[in-house]
């Protein structure tokens, strides 16, 4: 038999519903504002007329954008990035959390207090800058110049999902490494058949950390890689917007859909990947996440 609420809860989850519902619409509400106004014509975004639904609905924007081959371009470089910079992050994540988490590691404390030391100081702007030109340097003289390998390889660190993958792996029950160590396992066979197992779910939601991060990269996308063609998407969106935003480029606009339209098209594709992967790691997330932030 179900407790009846009393007056005082009953009034907590009206009010705790309702402030919910309303957090959710804001945070959807711009979404459907850039679909209405990437499909509605030029007079209705020029003149602020959209507040949910399109007006004079038309795809010419996306027709445009689509027909662009330096859109494919950066979409082909920001799935590059993407990729692989989730793999190799991902790789070092691992390794370095199963390192960690190891009490028999050398100067595991000294290491484990840089890794948390660089959370709370960073080196700055300028000396990373100059840090990753320098490696840089070293890519060109070993003959790598495809400058996405720098953002790939360069900026495979992150201090916070090792941490996370480190508390993960210190929840193991060492009784399991020892019986696959019994069994005649080597350090990798117990890293990928016991660890990563055990921690799906705190490895899924790195990943999707990795993910996010790598496909919404603009800022050192933008400023270490110096060909137009292998910029990525974001980076790409800010140059059009630029464009698109400048009186004189578009003095001779003359068409029935906003200029406006073109880059909430271009929002709401770059978009889409992402809401289309995050359902199947959502049941992951919170889980991953408290079993990986809750250091026992």
């Amino acid at each position: 038999m179900k407790r009846k609420l009393e007056t005082s809860e009953m009034i907590f989850k009206v009010i705790s519903y309702t402030l919910l519902c309303v957090f959710s619409l804001a945070c959807l509400y711009p979404f459907v504002y850039a679909v209405s106004a990437s499909v509605s014509g030029a007079h209705a975004v020029d003149y602020c007329e959209i507040v949910l639904f399109p007006k004079d609905p038309q795809f010419d924007a996306f027709a445009r954008m689509f027909n662009d081959n330096m859109f494919w371009n950066s979409y082909s470089n920001t799935l590059f990035l993407t990729f692989y910079g989730t793999v190799w992050s991902l790789a070092v994540a691992i390794l370095g959390a199963y390192a960690l988490s190891k009490k028999r590691l050398l100067f595991r404390r000294f290491f484990n207090f840089f890794l948390v030391f660089t959370r709370l100081f960073s080196a700055g702007l300028v000396p990373q800058y100059l840090n990753y030109l320098a490696t840089k340097d070293v890519f060109n003289s070993v003959g790598i110049t495809d400058d996405k390998w720098l953002v790939v390889i360069a900026m495979g660190m992150a201090a916070m999902n090792i941490i996370l993958l480190r508390n993960a792996f210190e929840g193991v029950p060492s009784d399991i490494e020892e019986a696959a160590i019994v069994d005649g396992a080597t350090e990798f066979q117990v890293l990928r058949r016991v660890y990563v197992p055990m921690c799906k779910s705190t490895i899924a939601t790195v990943t999707l950390f990795f993910a996010i991060s790598r496909w919404n990269g603009y800022f050192w996308a933008r400023q270490m890689i110096s060909n137009s063609n292998e910029h990525p998407l974001q980076v790409f969106i800010r140059l059009r917007l630029e464009e698109y935003t400048d009186p004189e480029q578009m003095a001779g606009w003359n068409e029935v859909f906003s200029s406006d339209s073109v880059i909430y098209a271009l929002i709401v594709c770059s978009i889409v990947p992402i809401l289309i992967i995050y359902p199947f790691i959502q049941k992951y997330f919170a889980k991953g996440v408290n079993a990986g932030g809750v250091k026992e």
